[in-house]
């Protein structure tokens, strides 16, 4: 059995208090990973991400909020996006 598996399995067999802890400690990593992505890129970083319709979009950092990233695209527009989702290019 994996780490995932395992968890799974485990969660299966709590009561609705443990349940509620589990959901919380999810929350606080996701946070956690937001906030770390996020404070990997500055104004001005030239960024790529896959948009609706599977299309990528490349763009430029314009504003970094504590959890997301607004990217200015010059052909598809102004973009907030989780910057757990961007790429930096070269």
């Amino acid at each position: 059995m994996n780490n995932v598996q395992t968890a799974i399995a485990a969660i299966r067999n709590t009561d609705r208090d443990e349940l509620n802890q589990i959901i919380e400690a999810v929350k606080l990593q996701q946070t956690f990973l937001a906030k770390t992505s996020a404070r990997s890129f500055s104004i001005g970083d030239a960024v790529s991400f896959t948009g609706r319709g599977g299309r990528t979009v490349v763009g430029t950092v314009s504003k970094v909020n504590p959890k997301t990233i607004v990217v200015d695209s010059p052909s598809q527009g102004r973009w907030k996006v989780t910057a757990s989702m961007l790429k930096q290019m070269a």
